[in-house]
């Protein structure tokens, strides 16, 4: 599947559009749980209940905003792709993190969590064809396609993996 056109989402999501390589995002979506739980695997839950500096969030903060946002862009595009065209609100991803007492939760229960939302995801996709990839919606009042909604959730959490590395691992 080709990388989708910038009229299939908003400019606030071309960084997530741009850290998927190719053509293969479906790999991608497929690969990363593993990928997350692998980069995860040294780290105990103490260490994830604190930010890697003042007013950031924690590491298991960081994890449950991954899976709100996989189960938001999921949701976006199974409304989409079966042609809904109601306009589906945008989320205070400050507000839905502060809501959840992520820092009660485990990580191996936060990456489960990730895994299932992703499983889910990708029954959906694996259901699409050429036309349910294509349908345009709206969403965070921007048109968005399915396609792009793919590349979005695989540059998501791929954006966050990498400040995971960068600035949450000794």
């Amino acid at each position: 599947m080709n990388r989708p056109e910038n009229s299939e989402f908003a400019p606030f999501y071309s960084g997530y559009v741009s850290q998927i390589d190719g053509t293969d995002v479906l790999n991608v979506l497929k690969t990363q749980p593993a990928e997350l739980r692998s980069l995860l695997a040294s780290v105990d839950d103490v260490h994830a209940n604190f930010g890697y500096a003042e007013g950031k969030w924690s590491l298991k903060e960081l994890l449950l905003h991954i899976n709100d946002g996989e189960r938001v862009f999921g949701y976006r595009a199974f409304r989409i792709a079966r042609g809904d065209a109601t306009p589906l609100a945008s989320f205070d991803q400050d507000s839905y993190v502060s809501a959840a007492r992520a820092n009660e939760l485990s990580v191996n229960d936060l990456l489960a969590e990730f895994e299932l939302l992703r499983r889910s995801n990708l029954i959906t996709f694996g259901r699409l064809d050429d036309v349910g990839w294509q349908q345009m919606g709206t969403a965070s009042e921007a048109a968005v396609s399915v396609r792009a909604l793919a590349y979005i959730m695989a540059g998501h959490v791929k954006h966050h993996a990498n400040i995971i590395h960068e600035r949450y691992l000794p």
